[in-house]
């Protein structure tokens, strides 16, 4: 029986990375037929749409009035800011560079904690953070000195932001956690940040640009939709649940990894010496800054 548990859980984690991790190449793909904005907010919103009914049935009726406030915060940062830059930077540059950018989360997560929630990176967590950086410097120092082919300065910092408003969610979340069903604040900053990133796009981009009668457009949304937001916070949610949660944090370096693959040998996206260093130190970041764990201050 525990045999079969422990089983199910590698299989879950496997599951979690590679949705994650080539929901990248999907984003990337599905901007050849639809405008950034439109795309984030689709994106958001079908996603968001499909985790409501799940979040009704393991969690109640949620109390939305008492909640707004909250919702809106997560919304804006996890969403609209986030899904926002996150997509502009895959339009920008290669999709696994970009996956580098974005899970800078991890790092500034533990930046921003010291003085907001008064948690001490540890030792192995200062030289997470150190070599993470290094590994930003390394790529953004290879997209200005063009040594890798697609490397935009424009999509390295929009990356770096998109990074840096998902830690701020992340943080802000910590601080509210105990007042808000986390099932249902992830639902509710889906839904209503797809609604704000739509409206956003059909004011700036209009619906002209979207190919709404191109299969890959709905396949490609669709799958970033369904399987990177929908399937894979389901599947977040079931690691927790198991008391995984430790687990999953200290494993996803092995997700902007996964998307670099996938851009490397699908999507024949550029990986010079440059991108190969720099994602070394990411990856070795990522998963010191995890393991290594936060002290109270």
């Amino acid at each position: 029986m525990k045999g079969e548990r422990r089983l199910r859980t590698l299989l879950l984690f496997l599951l979690l990375v590679l949705f994650w991790g080539t929901a990248f190449a999907a984003i990337k793909l599905g901007l050849h037929y639809c405008p950034p904005l439109l795309f984030a907010g689709l994106r958001s919103l079908l996603g968001g749409v499909v985790l409501v009914p799940v979040a009704f049935v393991r969690d109640g009726v949620p109390d939305l009035r008492r909640n707004w406030p909250v919702f809106g915060v997560l919304a804006l940062l996890n969403v609209v800011l986030f899904f926002g830059l996150q997509t502009y930077a895959v339009l920008l540059l290669p999709s696994g560079s970009a996956a580098l950018l974005v899970y800078l989360q991890p790092m500034l997560v533990g930046l921003l904690a010291w003085p907001l929630l008064g948690e001490r990176l540890s030792v192995g967590g200062v030289v997470g953070l150190l070599f993470g950086f290094a590994g930003i410097a390394v790529v953004g120092a290879g997209s200005l000195l063009g040594e890798l082919r697609g490397l935009s300065p424009a999509g390295v910092a929009l990356g770096a932001a998109s990074a840096l408003a998902w830690a701020s969610g992340t943080v802000y979340f910590k601080m509210v956690q105990e007042s808000v069903s986390t099932l249902w604040s992830v639902a509710v900053q889906f839904v209503v940040g797809g609604m704000l990133l739509t409206a956003a796009g059909s004011l700036v981009e209009g619906w002209g640009g979207v190919s709404w009668g191109a299969v890959l457009f709905w396949g490609y949304l669709l799958y970033a939709a369904l399987v990177g937001v929908s399937l894979a916070w389901i599947i977040w949610f079931s690691l927790v649940r198991a008391g995984e949660a430790s687990r999953v944090s200290a494993y996803i370096f092995a997700v902007p990894l996964t998307a670099v693959a996938v851009g490397v040998v699908f999507l024949g996206e550029p990986f010079g010496p440059g991108l190969l260093v720099g994602a070394a130190l990411v990856v070795a970041g990522i998963y010191l800054v995890n393991r290594s764990g936060r002290v109270a201050a």
